[in-house]
């Protein structure tokens, strides 16, 4: 079996440049490896489960952009223009286009309600009167699509779209947070499920305004739905209000060729049936709340993962030698006939980063030469 050497960082023999990866203040030198098909094709082997030539790198393999318009100031203006609040190294408060205050957390790597925010909703049987879905039509998506059309579309890699909040977490941003909302799926069952399915017209809308300026491969949606322990809901709750609206998103967004990704915080495997049913292509979940290898043993045939790297906590310290076994354990664990990708791009110094993209392309090659039986 073919052995594939890992380059030396800045090898003049590989291509590379240097860009401002989304979710960090600090650049990145990218190598370009030889690749005997494109990142997208690769790509589409791996979520249809069939043998990839390497596990796809979301940091490498993707050209990816965020939905959504911030409408109040991002305080203090610390990030990259392209990255928003998502790229600040301070704590940052921002308006969203519902009216929605948030607070980034850095040492988090995210958002949260901020605290301090005004609660848009306080009685759900008054969404109708209260809650002012943005109008989608009034917004510059075209001046944005052109920009990234022209200066950064590789038609070679995964055009991915993060397409924001679901429809409970839009719901729970709304109303102020998890306990509110929760009150109030037990008590207005109806009015909850007529704001989910108001929800998922506009979140369909949204997603044909993109489909029309870009041609994308991918759309992460994000609807957490559960603690470390179990779920926000019970089953009965998501048959009842959640699973149809959600269902309308998933088709809608894969009858036009689009891979879809559900990005679900929390302890869900009570719900993996629910997206099983969906036709879901890839879960990103949390590892620490999941026992994802057993789910890909199990369920790996019908769904795929996005997968962490396996023993690493993110923002915590380890050695580049502690990264690249890591890399190699993640591979071994859910590589077997596709069905995952991961991403591999940081470390303790640029150098770092160069080592563990050419361990995941060239480990994970390696491994699926074995499994097709190349010479």
């Amino acid at each position: 079996m073919a052995h594939y050497p890992r380059p030396p960082f800045r090898d003049p023999a590989v291509k590379f440049k240097t860009i401002q990866p989304m979710f960090s203040p600090a650049p990145m030198t990218v190598p370009e490896p030889d690749y005997p098909v494109t990142p997208l094709e690769n790509f589409r082997l791996a979520v249809e489960r069939k043998t990839p030539y390497w596990m796809p790198n979301s940091s490498l393999d993707y050209d990816a952009f965020m939905s959504g318009f911030l409408t109040g100031p991002v305080t203090p203006p610390d990030a990259p223009a392209e990255a928003g609040p998502w790229g600040a190294t301070t704590r940052s408060v921002f308006m969203d286009d519902w009216g929605c205050q948030w607070l980034f957390v850095p040492e988090a790597g995210g958002p949260m309600l901020d605290p301090d925010g005004k609660t848009v909703l306080d009685d759900i049987t008054q969404w109708e009167k209260v809650v002012k879905f943005p109008n989608l039509k009034n917004l510059d998506w075209k001046s944005r699509a052109e920009d990234f059309m022209k200066n950064r579309y590789n038609p070679n890699k995964v055009l991915h779209i993060n397409i924001g909040q679901g429809c409970t977490e839009r719901f729970v941003a709304l109303l102020g947070g998890y306990t509110e909302a929760m009150v109030a799926m037990a008590e207005e069952p109806e009015a909850c499920r007529a704001f989910f399915d108001r929800f998922a017209e506009w979140e369909i809308e949204q997603f044909d305004i993109i489909a029309g300026l870009y041609p994308v491969n991918l759309v992460t949606y994000h609807d957490d739905w559960g603690t470390e322990r179990d779920t926000f809901f019970s089953e009965k709750m998501m048959e009842s209000m959640v699973l149809e609206p959600t269902r309308k998103i998933v088709k809608h967004i894969k009858d036009r060729g689009v891979y879809f990704e559900l990005h679900s915080c929390g302890a869900i495997k009570r719900f993996l049936p629910y997206m099983i049913d969906m036709h879901i292509d890839l879960l990103q979940i949390q590892r620490r709340a999941n026992d994802m290898p057993k789910m890909k043993e199990e369920v790996g045939g019908k769904i795929g993962f996005c997968c962490f790297t396996e023993g690493i906590e993110m923002g915590q310290p380890a050695s580049k030698e502690d990264i690249l076994a890591a890399i190699r354990k993640t591979v071994d664990l859910y590589g077997k006939r596709g069905g995952a990708y991961t991403f591999a791009s940081g470390g303790a110094s640029d150098e770092d980063g160069w080592d563990a993209v050419f361990e995941l392309y060239c480990y994970s090659r390696e491994f699926y030469d074995r499994e097709r039986g190349a010479a």
